[in-house]
């Protein structure tokens, strides 16, 4: 353990100084605005990791932002590790919510983080979780210790549905041909609790539409008169949830898996303070489906969310108009055994059922995913579980987490391959809002336990 610790000592400010060099570059891949340093983005990984010492690091261009690919193959009879990650990240909208500049990265101390923090977006997802791989990867290389295969694919759309990679995938399975994939987009409970994700739930996406007249309207010429496609929207946005915060859509539930008290008691064991929940939200009180615990519903069940809506005006002062048009937008995070595409779908008959006469409704879907569940008998995951337990000190708790990442379960579908989640941010690391941030602490232990996970695996493997 002396020598990682003595290599990660040593090299700690260049570390932090590289992964604080790739956050100020704004790979926003939704927004075509930043077409450029999505692009830049993809060259620095690719030099990044021939640094790091792959054997060939190669951008392989798609129908959108490129795929960098690396290796590092040492002896064909050895296991494969195939890393994933993504170098493309969310919008940084609102910037006004921010206390420092989205991508001009700062470290700063939280209570979370005492040791210090580095605050820009994308440092938790996922720049910074995957940089640690390319940092171990070279600290094993340049140390002789790297005991097995390793291939990366790093891309640059999974903020925006990964669509290209499916294809990449289908088309390149000799190429990407693995023994397990190692992701680390994901979280743990605290730095003093390490877990391992177990679950993923999976992802629909879609964006509604709904018009009344041909022209934004006058108000009071109108009002009362006209169906107002804001009020409209709204109405039909309150009934998907019932009294019990239940998903109204028929058929939602058909395939939802149902814990066993026994498996649910198990979740319960992991720690967790509602009211130190409440207060790092500013809440007094938690919200959800009735009968279950905060931590069923954001994990083991499924979810109905507004995440965006707009129409009308919304300028500075007043103007008083029946908008012509009502937008939203509408994700809902999926169990196992839920089918994306087929609540995709049960979403869009029932949405556009529920419209009254007077307007029109458009139901386009955007993209999705597949939940996943790996288990934990595996020897994959003994070798995560033995890694964090050296690093840390104490075994790491399986957990289901509410988070998405659709690839997942394509990856075991194309690549029969399990994989294996070692996320090392937080909670509280305000992914995807303003004010993201990613712990000193954090990325410098994963950077320490990820070499252990080749080393165990490699010699599981063997037996």
């Amino acid at each position: 353990m002396e020598a990682i610790k003595n290599y990660i000592s040593e090299h700690k400010e260049r570390f932090i100084s590289e992964l604080i060099d790739l956050l100020k570059i704004p790979s926003v891949s939704a927004d075509t605005a930043f077409t450029q340093d999505v692009l830049d983005t993809a060259d620095a990984v690719k030099k990044a990791l021939t640094d790091a010492g792959c054997d060939a690091v190669e951008i392989c261009e798609t129908d959108g932002y490129p795929i960098v690919y690396a290796e590092k193959i040492i002896d064909s009879a050895l296991p494969t590790v195939l890393v994933y990650g993504h170098y493309d990240v969310q919008p940084a909208d609102p910037i006004n919510l921010w206390t420092s500049p989205p991508f001009e990265p700062v470290i700063k101390k939280t209570d979370k983080h005492p040791e210090g923090a580095i605050f820009a977006r994308g440092a938790c997802d996922d720049k910074g979780q995957m940089y640690m791989h390319v940092k171990a990867m070279e600290y094993m290389v340049r140390t002789n210790q790297l005991p097995c295969n390793v291939k990366f694919m790093i891309e640059g759309e999974e903020e925006v549905g990964s669509s290209n990679l499916a294809i990449f995938v289908a088309n390149h399975k000799e190429k990407l041909a693995n023994d397990i994939i190692l992701i680390s987009d994901t979280g743990m409970i605290a730095n003093d609790v390490p877990s391992i994700t177990t679950g993923l739930r999976g992802l629909s996406y879609v964006e509604v539409e709904v018009t009344g007249p041909n022209r934004d309207l006058h108000s009071g010429l109108y009002g009362g008169a006209v169906a107002n496609p804001i009020n409209i929207l709204t109405k039909m946005i309150a009934s998907l949830h019932d009294e019990n915060n239940h998903i109204t859509i028929p058929g939602f539930y058909d395939n939802v898996e149902e814990l066993s008290k026994e498996e649910r008691a198990e979740m319960a064991k992991a720690p967790f303070s509602l009211e130190n929940y409440k207060n790092a939200l500013a809440i007094d009180a938690v919200y959800g489906e009735s009968g279950y615990t905060t931590n069923e519903r954001n994990s083991i069940r499924p979810t109905l969310d507004v995440n965006g809506i707009w129409g009308g005006y919304t300028g500075e002062g007043a103007k008083t108009v029946i908008a012509s048009k009502a937008y939203a937008k509408i994700s809902m995070r999926l169990v196992p055994n839920q089918d994306w595409k087929e609540i995709t779908d049960l979403f869009k008959k029932h949405f556009e059922s529920i419209a009254p006469e007077g307007v029109k409704v458009v139901v386009k879907p955007h993209h999705g995913g597949q939940g996943y569940v790996t288990p934990i008998n595996t020897v994959g995951y003994q070798a995560a579980s033995k890694a964090y337990e050296t690093t840390f000190g104490k075994k790491p708790i399986p957990q289901r987490s509410g988070g998405s990442i659709p690839i997942v379960a394509l990856f075991e579908k194309e690549l029969n391959s399990k994989t294996i989640l070692m996320g090392f941010g937080l909670d509280s690391d305000a992914i995807h809002s303003p004010n993201e941030h990613f712990g000193v602490w954090n990325y410098l232990k994963g950077i320490e336990t990820i070499p252990y996970f080749y080393q165990y695996y490699t010699e599981l493997f063997k037996k």
